[in-house]
C-alpha cells in the first residue's frame, strides 16, 4: 500500500467519528463568535487525535490553532475550519460539514507526514457569516508562513475554486434637530432627507461603475414618528468589487455621496464599519488544477465539475492574499437547493452529505499530499503566488 493510499484509508477508518462531530454542530447551532460547542467538540478530537491545541486565538474566545509538528523541515499546510450557523436557519450553509471536512482531511494527513516533514495546521475561524475571523488572523500574520492553505465548501454541485468580491461594510449615521412636523417643521433638521439623499446619490453612481461593482444598502433607522422630524437616520451599505483596490476607490465614492447629502441638508454625518473588510479570494490556479485531478482520479466526470463562480464576499480572500489558497465546492446533494435555505440546511444531515464530507476530506489530503510529494508543484504554487501578489499590488 502506498503512502497516499494508506492517508486515505486512514480518513474512511476515522469516518465514523467525523460524521458524528458534523451531526451534533448541525443539531446545535451557534452563531458567530458564539460557538463554544462546535469549537470545544473539535478541540477535543485533534487533540486525541495528537495535535497540539492553543484556544482563543487572538483573544478570540472560540477561535483555536491545532498543530501537529513533524520535527524535520517542511512545508506548513493548513486546513481551515467554519463552524457558524445562521441566524434564524441553523447550518443552512453547511459549515457543520466544513469544519468536519477540514479536520478529517488534517489527521489524514498527520498519518504519512513524517515521510515529507514540515507542519500541519488546522485554524478554527468563527463567524465566517457575520465579522470573520480570518480577518484579524490574517492582518497578524499567522498565514503568512504557510505554504498553502485549503479548505472546500459543501454545494449542489462540484464547482472549482472561483472568485469572490472585496467587501467593506460602512454605515452612515445622520444627526439632525427634532421638531414637530406640522407646527414647526422649519425648525428641524431631517436626518432621514439626508439618508434618502444618499440613497439617491449611489443610485445615480451605479451608472458609472464597473459591471463587477455591488452597492447595496437598508435603512436600519429612519426616525420615530411620521409627526416627528428625525434628528437621527441611519443606513447600512455593502460596498463590493473584484478587487480590494477598486472597492476603496468606490467607498471614496459612496463616502462623498454620504457627505454631499449631509451637506445639502444641514445634517452632521459620522461614517463607522459596522463589519471587517473582505479581500478578494485569489485562488491559486495552480493549487486548484491539483484538487481538479484529484476528483477526476476520484470519478468525477470533468462535465459535472463547473467553472468557479462569484459567490459574494468571503473572509478566505484575506488568507488567500497572505498565502496560496483554494475553496472548492462539493456535492453533497443531487437537488440544486440553495445556500442559506432551510432545504439545503435539512439535505446537509442527511446520510448522503455526511458522505460526500468524508469525501471532500479524503480530496483536500490528497491534494495536500501531491503538494508535499513534488517539491517542483510547490514551487510552482508559490511562484504563481508571487506573480498575483505583484500583479495586484500595481
Amino acid at each position: 500500500m502506498n503512502a497516499k493510499q494508506l492517508m486515505l484509508d486512514t480518513i474512511d477508518n476515522k469516518a465514523d467519528i467525523f460524521r458524528a462531530i458534523s451531526r451534533e454542530i448541525g443539531n446545535r447551532p451557534e452563531l458567530g463568535h458564539e460557538e463554544v460547542f462546535a469549537s470545544g467538540l473539535l478541540c477535543e478530537e485533534l487533540e486525541r487525535q495528537g495535535f497540539r491545541i492553543e484556544r482563543g486565538v487572538l483573544g478570540i474566545e472560540t477561535a483555536f490553532l491545532a498543530v501537529y509538528d513533524t520535527s524535520k523541515p517542511g512545508p506548513v499546510v493548513a486546513f481551515l475550519c467554519e463552524y457558524d450557523a445562521l441566524e434564524g436557519l441553523g447550518h443552512a450553509c453547511g459549515h457543520h460539514l466544513i469544519c468536519s471536512m477540514s479536520a478529517a482531511a488534517a489527521v489524514g494527513l498527520k498519518e504519512v507526514a513524517g515521510s515529507f516533514g514540515g507542519t500541519i495546521r488546522v485554524y478554527g475561524t468563527p463567524a465566517e457569516e457575520t465579522k470573520g475571523a480570518k480577518v484579524p488572523m490574517a492582518a497578524a500574520g499567522l498565514f503568512d508562513d504557510c505554504d498553502i492553505a485549503l479548505m472546500a465548501h459543501p454545494y449542489h454541485s462540484f464547482e472549482r475554486s472561483g472568485q469572490s468580491l472585496a467587501l467593506d461594510a460602512i454605515r452612515f449615521e445622520y444627526f439632525g434637530v427634532a421638531a414637530h412636523a406640522a407646527a414647526s417643521p422649519h425648525e428641524g433638521v431631517n436626518a432621514l432627507d439626508a439618508v434618502l439623499a444618499l440613497f439617491g446619490s449611489v443610485n445615480a453612481l451605479r451608472q458609472q461603475t464597473r459591471s463587477d461593482a455591488r452597492i447595496h444598502g437598508i435603512i436600519d433607522n429612519g426616525g420615530k414618528a411620521p409627526n416627528i422630524i428625525p434628528d437621527y437616520a441611519s443606513a447600512k451599505f455593502y460596498v463590493r468589487s473584484g478587487t480590494r483596490a477598486y472597492t476603496n476607490e468606490l467607498a471614496a465614492k459612496v463616502l462623498k455621496c454620504a457627505e454631499a447629502a449631509a451637506l445639502a441638508t444641514g445634517c452632521t454625518l459620522r461614517v463607522g464599519n459596522y463589519e471587517y473588510s473582505y479581500d478578494e479570494l485569489m485562488t491559486n490556479e495552480t493549487l486548484s488544477a491539483v484538487f481538479m485531478n484529484n476528483l477526476r482520479e476520484a470519478g468525477i466526470p470533468p462535465e459535472e465539475i463547473e467553472n468557479g463562480k462569484d459567490h459574494g464576499s468571503l473572509d478566505l480572500g484575506n488568507v488567500s492574499v497572505r498565502c496560496p489558497a483554494i475553496h472548492p465546492y462539493v456535492k453533497i446533494v443531487e437537488e440544486r437547493f440553495m445556500l442559506h435555505s432551510e432545504a439545503f440546511r435539512d439535505a446537509a444531515m442527511t446520510e448522503k452529505a455526511l458522505d460526500r464530507m468524508i469525501f471532500g476530506a479524503k480530496m483536500l489530503a490528497a491534494t495536500a499530499y501531491d503538494v508535499l510529494a513534488d517539491g517542483k508543484l510547490l514551487a510552482g504554487i508559490k511562484d504563481e503566488f508571487r506573480r498575483q501578489s505583484e500583479a495586484t499590488a500595481k
